[in-house]
């Protein structure tokens, strides 16, 4: 009897160890995968999750496909990485950056400007494009705005901006009263808030109000092509893609195939076919860096 105790005894020690030794196993392997960098597991599952917003020719959704300069521009570095399967998900601008920190997204990519304020909630890549502003009014431009400093000056009237863009700020540094600015979700729906006559005008970037009113295709609307672009901090601006501040090594990988597409020509190809210039919204190497734009040093 006391053999057999000594026996079980042992058997059941063994049992025990080999439990322990499996479930040590087990937790290094999970940790090891729970370990793998952002950049590994794209690289491991070839797909990459892209937000953007629905805005024209930086990235825009057309017949069920994503489209625009940025999202080309970041499938053809992603491409590079050897990432080449995009999962595009839609959402309003103001929600990318929020989309971005809860890991919605793998990367946003929408012609973002970027903004100091911005930096501290997001890593941004190098500069991809450089654009200016632009003002959309009434057909005749009845109350003849040619800056936001005119929309300054008439307190009577409204403009209304896409939510979350660097546009209000800039209306107020130019003296606009925020009682005179309100938002819309896209730029669809500002172009109806003047229609509607709930606002007077609304501006952009360029290219974006530009195209926007083009596919509108509506003769109650029109460019200012006169505008005079304002005095502040941040125009022009410098658009690039923007990861979570946790992806350090992604950022930097991506940095590291953006330079070489950009030396190579294919940013500026990419830039002219989706209507850009590829001297005025071209970003050359060094010409300005990331982290000078969010130093405030441009």
């Amino acid at each position: 009897m006391k053999k057999l105790s000594i026996t079980f005894i042992t058997v059941l020690a063994m049992i025990i160890l080999a439990a322990c030794g499996g479930s040590e196993n087990e937790t290094t392997e999970t940790n090891g995968a729970a370990g793998s960098s952002k950049l590994e597991q794209l690289k491991q599952s070839g797909t990459v999750k892209i937000g953007f917003a629905n805005e024209v020719p930086y990235a825009y959704e057309e017949n069920g496909e994503i489209k625009g300069a940025n999202v080309d521009i970041a499938k053809a570095v992603f491409k590079e990485l050897g990432i080449e399967k995009v999962e595009a998900q839609l959402s309003d601008f103001s929600q990318l950056i929020p989309g971005v920190q809860a890991g919605q997204f793998d990367v946003i990519t929408a012609g973002m400007a970027i903004k100091p304020d911005r930096c501290e909630r997001v890593l941004f890549s190098e500069p991809e494009m450089q654009y200016g502003e632009g003002l959309i009014v009434a057909k005749g431009n009845p109350h003849n705005l040619q800056s936001y400093k005119d929309i300054a000056a008439n307190p009577k009237l409204k403009v209304v901006v896409m939510e979350g863009t660097t546009e209000i700020e800039f209306l107020q540094k130019e003296g606009v009263n925020p009682n005179q600015i309100i938002t819309a979700p896209d730029i669809p729906a500002t172009f109806s808030a003047i229609q509607a006559g709930r606002a007077d005008a609304t501006t952009g970037t360029e290219m974006t109000v530009k195209m926007a009113l083009q596919s509108a295709a509506t003769d109650e609307l029109e460019f200012v092509e006169t505008f005079e672009q304002p005095d502040v901090e941040g125009v022009p601006s410098y658009g690039a893609a923007a990861f979570n501040l946790k992806n350090e090594e992604l950022r930097n990988a991506y940095n590291e195939k953006l330079q070489q597409l950009k030396e190579d020509g294919t940013i500026a190809k990419i830039l002219e076919a989706n209507g850009f210039s590829s001297i005025s919204n071209m970003v050359e190497v060094g010409e300005i860096t990331t982290e000078q734009v969010c130093g405030g040093q441009s």
